[in-house]
């Protein structure tokens, strides 16, 4: 490596270090010496916090310490893991030269970047989610991202045409490192994604990336993919392979195809959607108590992945849909999906493995697990043939059996291989004769030396002589202090200890040269054999990553048929006239955390009742119900069952929420900013075709702002748009709607009182709700007493203040300053404050008028 001449005073070790350093300015290198990899200078500062372990020096270079840490090569991935977690990326410099023939330090180079976005190392991933690698493109007015999944292959391209397009796009894909250009101004759109990391502008020229793209799959053009017109998108997939193959250092024969993603095929979620319906992540951001969670009965990795797209991204395609669903009914109908999950418990994660055999860093165990996995196909295919269903056909297809990489793994893998190559004992015996005959040669060691001691204890007559061996001195003759003066002439002497003297003799040196040769020689066999085998695997790599794929699909059916059956889910009817009809439906994930009976609830919304207006009490179950039909219509459109009786749902092209009070702070923006944003974008984009939630909008400033703001929204949705729409509110002039609009229709979730506490009935009824219950729900909550009387004595003054100024007509001038109309009756209040016991006779007189003037008012 050439060194330049700023870095002369330095040591020849540290000028080395230094010049690839200087490659990787903005990486942390691990610097291979011996059986540790090396940090020095600020990334020794750096990698001791992040890692937490000690910082100390090393001698000096140009006059000065040399800050270092260091961590053993064999648990480096654990290490490695923490790094990329911290959004930091790892060159991992390895010695290259052989050290008994280089002059100086061994020659180093950097071998691979492990970067967030382009991990394959099992160890380093979450098996239940994709690992993607993405950059965003923009040009002239069009925003192209590219997405790649480094782990199993799959590379992906879709378009948007607005901020707020490419938003929602990334919130779908979720990737864990971002590129974009140096000098768009498109940094300004994904500020919120910390993992971004900008390229310079010639890495998304146009005729770089068709060249590059055309040269992976080798093919003349990009039109086979079907996207040879989206410009922005190519301009992003070729900085997106440029970074991946500069990662991996060489080529990437796992990136067999481009997937283009066209958002009118499938049904759009935007950020908020997906953070108030809790796909996959709930509001805290984990991963329980989500729809992902009370679906995924997956048995393999990949499927569970599979599951995940499919809910991010649910499409619109009919046909589709029902071939998966008669797929699902078929295995329903042998009354046992558990079966056909059980025959898949044992295929490992296919995708990635395949993949680090692609990219040769596929590990002994990994070729343990596919050869399992291999094996179990034929009895997959068995199973697939007892339906009679296209899908069923297509994943018999894909799923091709491989007896002879079946046959070629066994007889070369052993049973139990370590986990790493370099510990040997990974190829069978058996496999290759001039391994074994290595291998013979170590393993009569331990004979050979218990036969010449004692051949030369017989001759010699020593009864302390032993032979053995160590790693330092090699094999060694042994005699004690007080018999070593009679050892044979020729024994020579190799090492004088405390109490006894150590010997070698020709006949044993000749045999430590072989023998220990011999071990270095079958371990340089072993590799070359791997590394043979991984070469024939890759052969193959095509089909087998199709049968990985129809593997994926297949465990997501079976997973699915058996939580129909397990959870009472049926088939819904899709169609492609705008409507949701359910019947008894109900909250997939509410229901299996509660004890008690879920309370199930239908839904009609059609083109002339496109919306319900929901009243009733805070707790009251609003919420969970408006979530539980779009969650009904997401699942319909994954092709799943659903929970509920029946369902008719025609095919939504998008779900918004409004749903739920929070501010922005980083972004500068209130909680009420927030909420008319997201209504904003609700009204800009929604169609007849969508399904829109809306909850409590216009609570998050004064009265009549907040009314007029919710009544304008309702009317624009209900008249102009059409959006299938369900509208909670409190605000109980928005009722009055209904009146103007058939489109309209009010409901309420049911309450009842018993002795001044609520109870929650949960279910939906026609018409408006009498009553809020606010100071009930207040009560619940562990207000104090006190708070409440004094809540309940000013909402009396306030309601008698009310009823004086009541609007003639509502419709015209929708005017509320509280949640309902009236809470109760005046007197009811002015009763239950009253300690009847206490009263005087003028007193009761005195209560006597003063109901009579209430109910006069």
């Amino acid at each position: 490596m050439a060194v330049t001449s700023k870095y002369s005073n330095h040591t020849p070790m540290m000028q080395q270090y230094l010049g690839i350093k200087q490659d990787h300015p903005n990486d942390l290198v691990f610097y291979r010496m011996g059986d540790f990899y090396e940090m020095f200078y600020e990334d020794a500062k750096e990698a001791s916090q992040l890692l937490d372990i000690s910082l100390t020096s090393r001698g000096q270079s140009a006059g000065q310490p040399i800050p270092m840490c260091g961590i053993p090569y064999h648990a480096a991935e654990g290490y490695i893991a923490k790094i990329v977690n911290a959004g930091r990326c790892v060159a991992v410099a390895e010695q290259i030269g052989d050290p008994a023939t280089s002059k100086g330090p061994v020659d180093r180079q950097v071998v691979r970047l492990v970067t967030p976005g382009t991990l394959t190392d099992e160890a380093l991933m979450d098996s239940s989610r994709d690992h993607l690698l993405s950059a965003v493109c923009q040009l002239q007015g069009t925003y192209g991202v590219a997405s790649l999944d480094m782990s199993s292959g799959r590379f992906t391209l879709v378009e948007a045409n607005t901020p707020e397009q490419l938003q929602t796009q990334l919130q779908r894909l979720r990737p864990v490192e971002l590129l974009f250009e140096e000098t768009s101004n498109v940094c300004d759109h994904i500020q919120e994604w910390s993992c971004r990391k900008s390229q310079p502008s010639w890495h998304f020229a146009y005729d770089t990336a068709l060249r590059l793209l055309c040269s992976q799959f080798n093919t003349r053009d990009l039109s086979g993919f079907g996207c040879d017109s989206m410009n922005a998108a190519i301009c992003a997939a070729g900085c997106l392979l440029n970074y991946a193959k500069e990662s991996q250092k060489g080529d990437l024969p796992h990136l067999r195809n481009l997937q283009v993603e066209l958002p009118q095929d499938t049904l759009i979620l935007d950020g908020p959607s997906r953070k108030n319906l809790e796909i996959d992540h709930n509001i805290q951001g984990g991963d329980q108590f989500t729809l992902a969670a009370s679906l995924d009965t997956t048995a393999t990795p990949m499927g569970g992945r599979l599951l995940r797209r499919w809910l991010n991204n649910p499409l619109r395609d009919i046909t589709i849909l029902e071939q998966r669903q008669e797929f699902i009914s078929q295995v329903m109908a042998h009354n046992n999906p558990e079966e056909f999950q059980q025959c898949l418990k044992p295929i490992g994660d296919m995708e990635r493995i395949l993949s680090r055999v692609a990219l040769r860093s596929a590990r002994p165990r990994d070729l343990s697990r596919l050869c399992v996995s291999l094996s179990t196909l034929p009895s997959i295919q068995v199973l697939l043939s007892t339906l009679d269903t296209q899908k069923a056909l297509s994943l018999a297809a894909n799923i091709n059996d491989f007896p002879d990489i079946v046959s070629l793994l066994t007889e070369a893998i052993t049973q139990n291989p370590p986990v790493i190559i370099r510990d040997g004992g990974v190829i069978a015996d058996g496999y290759d004769e001039q391994l074994d005959e290595l291998r013979g040669l170590s393993q009569n060691a331990g004979q050979f030396l218990l036969d010449l001691e004692i051949q030369e204890r017989q001759r010699t007559g020593l009864s302390t002589l032993k032979v053995g061996y160590n790693r330092v001195h090699g094999y060694y003759i042994e005699i004690s202090r007080l018999q070593s003066d009679q050892a044979p002439t020729e024994y020579l002497r190799r090492q004088t200890l405390k109490n006894a003297e150590r010997f070698i003799t020709p006949e044993l040196k000749a045999f430590e040269d072989k023998a220990l040769s011999s071990k270095s020689r079958s371990l340089a066999r072993e590799k070359e054999l791997y590394e043979a085998l991984i070469e024939k695997l890759a052969t193959h790599l095509t089909k087998l990553q199709c049968a990985a794929d129809g593997i994926s699909e297949f465990d997501v059916l079976c997973c699915l048929s058996e939580r129909a059956l397990t959870l009472d889910l049926s088939k819904p009817k899709l169609v492609s006239e705008p409507g949701i009809d359910i019947s008894q439906g109900r909250h997939l994930v509410v229901e299996q955390l509660i004890t008690n009976p879920f309370v199930a609830n239908d839904t009609m919304l059609k083109s002339d009742a496109s919306m319900m207006m929901i009243t009733g009490p805070n707790m009251g179950g609003k919420s969970t119900y408006m979530r539980q039909v779009a969650l009904i219509v997401i699942m319909a459109q994954i092709g799943s069952y659903v929970p509920a009786s029946s369902a008719t749902i025609g095919i939504v092209d998008r779900v918004f929420t409004r749903m739920g009070s929070s501010d922005d702070l980083s972004g500068g923006r209130s909680t009420f900013m927030v909420e008319m944003t997201e209504t904003a974008n609700i009204l800009n984009n929604a169609s007849a075709k969508s399904l829109v939630l809306m909850d409590e909008v216009g609570r998050g400033t004064s009265t009549f702002d907040g009314l007029s703001l919710a009544w304008s929204c309702a009317l624009n949705l209900a008249k102009d748009i059409g959006a299938l729409t369900l509208f909670a509110t409190h605000y109980f002039e928005m009722t009055q709607l209904s009146h103007q609009l058939t489109q309209v229709k009010n409901v309420h979730l049911d309450a009842t009182e018993h002795d001044d506490n609520i109870i929650f009935m949960h279910k939906v009824l026609p018409g408006p709700a009498n009553k809020s219950y606010g100071l009930q729900v207040a009560k619940l909550a562990g207000v104090p007493q006190q708070v409440i009387s004094e809540a309940k004595q000013k909402l009396l003054h306030l309601e008698q203040s009310e009823q004086q100024n009541i609007p003639k007509n509502v419709t015209e001038a929708p005017l509320q300053t509280e949640l309902f109309s009236s809470l109760s009756h005046p007197v009811e209040l002015l009763l239950e404050e009253t300690k009847a016991d206490e009263l005087t006779p003028r007193q009761a007189l005195d209560l006597i008028y003063q109901m009579q003037k209430l109910i006069e008012r």
